[in-house]
C-alpha cells in the first residue's frame, strides 16, 4: 500500500533495506548463535546516519521524527530484530533527554548520540517493578551538588554497552510514582556498575543487563526536569517509543513472511509447489492481511505523534499491541509452513519466532497496553456523554 511517504523517507527506507540485506544478513546468525553485541553493525549504522533520523537538525540530526525511526527499525528488523535494537534501544534512552531535558543537557549529550559515537539505554524496570512502574525501589538522595543513587535495574536493553543511561529513581518514596525523578547517568560514574548479563531466548544480538547503583554519585544538574517529574518523563518517553517496538515487531513479521512465501513457492510436495495448496494459500493470505493492517496502524500512530498531538497514549499502545501480536502469529505460522525444517537452526525462520516473543513483553506487556487502551476509551466515552 502507498503510505504517502516523502521522497526523503523513501530514500531512507531504501538505504535501510540495502544495509540490512548487504551488511546485517551475513552476520545475523553468528551474532544470534554467539550472543555477541554487533559492534560491526553499529559502525555501519553510524555511517548510514541511522542514529540521527529522529533528532532535530539543531542538534545535528536529520530533522525527521518517529516515523523515520520506525522506517529504519522495520527494515533492519526484517533481517534481524536483535541487531536492529542497537538503533531502537538507543532511541529509547535518548527520548527522555530529547523530550524533557534542558538546553544544556541536550547540547551536552545529543551530539554524541546523534552520531552513534555513544549508545544510550533507558533504566526503568526493576526486579519488583516491571508493569508496576510506580513500585520502583531505586532511590536518589540530594547531597549538596550531587545525587546519590542506590538500587538495581534489570532487563535493561543496551545495558553494559551503552555509555549514557536515562534512569528513573525515587527522590521521595512516600509519594510513590509522584516521588519518582529522572536522571542522566554516564558509564564510569562512581558507584555505577553492571550486574548479570541475561542469556535470552531471542534478540540474542542485543545485550540485556542489570544496572547496579551503590552510592552512585552523579552531578545534581543531571536531573531531567524537576524532582517528582520522573514518572511523567517515563510516560512521555514510552508513548513515543512504543511505535519503535511496533516497528521491530512489524519488521520481524514481514521478514518471516518473506521467507515463508519464498519457501512455499519453491518447495515441492505431491508433484506441485506447496504454495499451490489452498490451505497454504489461506495461511499466506492471512499473514499478508495482518502485516498490512499492523503497518497501517503503526505508521498512522507515528504520523500522529510527529504531527504534534499530545494525547497519544491510546494510539501508541494500540500499534504496539497489534504489531507484536501479529508478529507472534505470523512467525509461528511461518515456522509451520516450513514444516520440520522450520524447527531446525539450519534455517533462519526459527529465529524470527524467538525474536518476536519479546515484542509482546517489553516496554509494557500487551496486557498492560490493553489496560491503557481501555482506560483511555472509557475516559473518551465519558467525556462525550
Amino acid at each position: 500500500m502507498d503510505y504517502f511517504l516523502s521522497e526523503d523517507q523513501l530514500e531512507l527506507r531504501a538505504l535501510a533495506r540495502k544495509v540490512a540485506i548487504e551488511k546485517v544478513k551475513p552476520v545475523r546468525a553468528k551474532h544470534d548463535r554467539d550472543s555477541t553485541f554487533p559492534w560491526d553493525m553499529v559502525e555501519e549504522f553510524r555511517k548510514a546516519g541511522f542514529f540521527s533520523v529522529f533528532i532535530p537538525e539543531e542538534y545535528g540530526g536529520t530533522g525527521g521524527g518517529v516515523l523515520d525511526l520506525v522506517i529504519v527499525t522495520e527494515e533492519l528488523s526484517r533481517i534481524c530484530g536483535g541487531i536492529s535494537l542497537a538503533v531502537a534501544a538507543t532511541a529509547l534512552g535518548t527520548f527522555p533527554i530529547l523530550l524533557s531535558g534542558n538546553d544544556e543537557q541536550k547540547e551536552r549529550y545529543l551530539p554524541d548520540l546523534v552520531t552513534g559515537n555513544k549508545l544510550a539505554a533507558f533504566g526503568l524496570t526493576e526486579p519488583d517493578a516491571g508493569s508496576d512502574a510506580g513500585a520502583i525501589r531505586t532511590t536518589a538522595v540530594r547531597k549538596g551538588d550531587k545525587y546519590i543513587l542506590n538500587g538495581t535495574k534489570h532487563f535493561i536493553t543496551n545495558g553494559s554497552i551503552a555509555k549514557i543511561y536515562t534512569v528513573i529513581a525515587s527522590t521521595d518514596p512516600a509519594k510513590g510514582s509522584r516521588g519518582a525523578s529522572a536522571f542522566i547517568v554516564e558509564d564510569g560514574s562512581p558507584g555505577f556498575s553492571y550486574g548479570k548479563i541475561e542469556d535470552k531466548l531471542g534478540i540474542r544480538a542485543s545485550k540485556t543487563s542489570e544496572l547496579i547503583f551503590e552510592d552512585c554519585e552523579i552531578p545534581a544538574e543531571n536531573i531531567i526536569g524537576k524532582e517528582g517529574q520522573g514518572f511523567i518523563v517515563a510516560m512521555r518517553t514510552l508513548d513515543r517509543s512504543r511505535p519503535g517496538v511496533a516497528a521491530q515487531a512489524l519488521g520481524i513479521a514481514q521478514g518471516a513472511y518473506d521467507l515463508a512465501l519464498e519457501y512455499t513457492t519453491k518447495r515441492q510436495q505431491f508433484g506441485r509447489s506447496v504454495s499451490s495448496f489452498q490451505a497454504v494459500q489461506f495461511m499466506l493470505a492471512d499473514m499478508a492481511i495482518q502485516i498490512e493492517a499492523a503497518r497501517g496502524l503503526v505508521y498512522g500512530a507515528s504520523k500522529m505523534i510527529d504531527a504534534g498531538h499530545n494525547k497519544i497514549a491510546k494510539e501508541s499502545a494500540m500499534c504496539k499491541v497489534m504489531a507484536s501480536d501479529v508478529a507472534m502469529r505470523v512467525t509461528t505460522d511461518a515456522v509451520q509452513l516450513f514444516g520440520g525444517y522450520g524447527y531446525m537452526k539450519d534455517y533462519p525462520i526459527e529465529k524470527f519466532m524467538r525474536d518476536a516473543k519479546i515484542t509482546q513483553i517489553y516496554e509494557g506487556t500487551n496486557q498492560i497496553q490493553r489496560s491503557v487502551i481501555a482506560s483511555n476509551i472509557i475516559k473518551e466515552a465519558a467525556g462525550k456523554a
